[in-house]
């Protein structure tokens, strides 16, 4: 798929020059004004010039001149300063950029971290202190040479190059396999690429997402559940995706006429993105969704995360609504290895759908629809057997949880890690009483709910200075100028109380608010504010806490908060700052 990739460093490069050129390091001496002892350094290996150095200067013009003197005209000057600039790092060399994107590749692509390590040569446990910025590699251009070298000879499938596409910003229609390589190398050592990730699509998503606006869309209020029997066979076979599509839409009418409210089950590693193409087909699963919502089943869903990231990211996209209505608990299965067959199951009281097809071959594939009662038994056994195996995906606190949400916090400040957040509005903990009273009851908030949001407020002070005692808090927070602010207005936040009401702020209030927040900092040592003139969300807030997890808060009645465990997930959205400037 890809031309072999030829590994060079800045002393093959030199060396190739003078070997095509047929130059001695004598006469490149002589040309460049640089002593044999330091050309003979170079050529071994022992030292290598920064980018733009007046020593890189004087040997490109050297060879550009021993090359034209010599009737060499393909050697022009930009080449010669092209092949080397592609082999040398300059003494600004951005480190953190590097290791985040080398994080991501990791991440993204599933690198098994030793096996990478056995292809390069390289010291395992070095390659991760350097992918989380806690070492630096010697010579990074050489070391990302080797690291671009191992990905495109060893991720060569489809699923494997659609999702490095993805992860460096370009479409595979738009690279030859020569260019390939040059693209993964300058994005992985110079270049944040401002792409449209599956991340930032989830959580933007996420954050317009508005669960009275979908009801309404799909008229959940108005769904009747019919009460007319299924069809009469007992078994059907579905053969192709046309076929199979119709398959799992009766696995849902089957289940919702039944008279069982029984939990459902569903896990499935199928391919997701033929299906995903048909609109239609989407509308009406989203519906046949729905009307097992609006009878009362819960739903217990193992997604798969092993998929390529971008099919992953899409399925979690696709689930958005269904977490919204508490009536979910999604799980994963951790350390699959299989690369041949896809599966899915899918088991209710009334029903149970089961399914293959051979990995690249999903045309091919087959379900099978059972509703006899020992087949149903056995499907039934068998998701139970694959729940036990499961782990929580996520944890989902709607209102009705308040008790177990702040149980959750409780443990939450015990940790020891240091956190950032991309908050949607202000830090409420920042905020006075006294100026806190004077929006609420600008908002027209009775006594009563005055006094429960100010002692909510004293309680998020405590939990967060409690916090900052051992660890550090890092808040974005966007910042509007009063020509923006009508557009950009913000609200007070007070999620984790599960507060019906947006309370918004004058520009003024707003104002009063930001000082108290950056005074705050100055006096907290642990505790940083970084201004952002671009708004991030509106609606959700994001809170990283080191590796162990990531709280997604949204703010906008009705709250949710979800709480993501997945390393693979944890890691992706850790990485979000790279897209904060979209």
């Amino acid at each position: 798929m890809f031309k072999e990739v030829i590994l060079l460093n800045f002393k093959e490069v030199l060396n190739k020059y003078l070997k095509q050129l047929d130059c001695s390091s004598k006469k490149l001496s002589n040309e460049s004004g640089l002593s044999e002892s330091v050309i003979s350094r170079y050529r071994s290996g022992e030292r290598t010039p920064l980018k733009n150095s007046e020593q890189l200067n004087k040997l490109t013009n050297a060879l550009f001149n021993i090359a034209k003197d010599s009737g060499k005209n393909k050697y022009t000057f930009d080449k010669i300063v092209s092949d080397f600039n592609s082999v040398l790092t300059s003494d600004d060399f951005d480190y953190t950029t590097f290791s985040n994107n080398l994080n991501t590749l990791i991440t993204s692509l599933n690198i098994n971290t030793h096996e990478m390590s056995k292809y390069i040569v390289f010291d395992a446990s070095h390659i991760s202190r350097i992918r989380y910025g806690k070492a630096k590699p010697s010579n990074p251009i050489e070391f990302s040479n080797k690291i671009c070298s191992y990905i495109l000879n060893r991720y060569k499938n489809p699923d494997d190059i659609n999702n490095l596409m993805m992860i460096i910003g370009c479409k595979k229609s738009d690279l030859s396999n020569e260019k390939i390589y040059s693209t993964l190398f300058n994005w992985l050592t110079s270049e944040i690429v401002p792409v449209k990730s599956q991340v930032s699509d989830f959580l933007h998503h996420l954050d317009s997402f508005n669960l009275d606006d979908y009801i309404k869309v799909i008229k959940f209020d108005e769904l009747k559940v019919p009460s007319i029997p299924f069809y009469k066979a007992k078994t059907k076979h579905y053969y192709g995706i046309e076929e199979m599509k119709q398959g799992e839409l009766n696995f849902f009418k089957g289940t919702v006429l039944s008279k069982s409210k029984e939990d459902i089950f569903m896990c499935s590693d199928m391919p997701m993105e033929d299906m995903a193409k048909d609109i239609d087909f989407g509308k009406k699963w989203m519906f046949a969704i729905a009307m097992c919502l609006k009878k009362g089943h819960h739903l217990n869903i193992i997604h798969n995360l092993d998929r390529p990231f971008n099919e992953m990211m899409l399925g979690l996209e696709s689930w958005i609504p269904i977490y919204m209505t508490g009536q979910i608990s999604p799980y994963y299965l951790s350390n699959l290895k299989n690369n041949v067959y896809n599966h899915l199951n899918y088991v209710s009281a009334a029903a149970a759908l089961s399914g293959e097809c051979i990995n690249g071959f999903h045309n091919k594939g087959m379900y099978y629809l059972t509703t006899n009662k020992n087949e149903i038994e056995y499907y039934k056994e068998k998701s139970d057997l694959l729940l036990k195996k499961a782990k929580p995906l996520m944890e989902i606190y709607r209102e009705g949880n308040i008790k177990e949400f702040h149980l959750f916090l409780k443990k939450d400040k015990n940790i020891v890690c240091d956190r950032t957040r991309y908050i949607s509005s202000l830090p409420l903990f920042t905020i006075n009483d006294d100026l806190l009273i004077k929006i609420l009851k600008n908002n027209n908030i009775n006594d009563k709910e005055i006094k429960e949001i100010i002692k909510y407020k004293n309680n998020e002070k405590d939990y967060f200075e409690y916090i900052l005692k051992s660890n550090n808090l890092t808040d974005f927070i966007c910042i509007s100028n009063k020509k923006d602010y009508k557009e950009n207005e913000n609200y007070l936040l007070l999620s984790n109380m599960f507060y019906s009401k947006n309370i918004t702020y004058s520009y003024e209030e707003y104002k009063e608010h930001l000082k108290s927040t950056k005074e705050y900092a100055k006096n907290n040592k642990n505790y940083k504010v970084i201004e952002n003139k671009f708004t991030t969300f509106k609606n959700i807030t994001i809170t990283i806490c080191g590796n162990n997890y990531v709280i997604i808060h949204k703010n906008a009645n009705p709250t949710i908060h979800f709480v993501i465990r997945h390393p693979k997930l944890v890691d992706a959205l850790k990485n979000f700052n790279l897209l904060v400037k979209e």
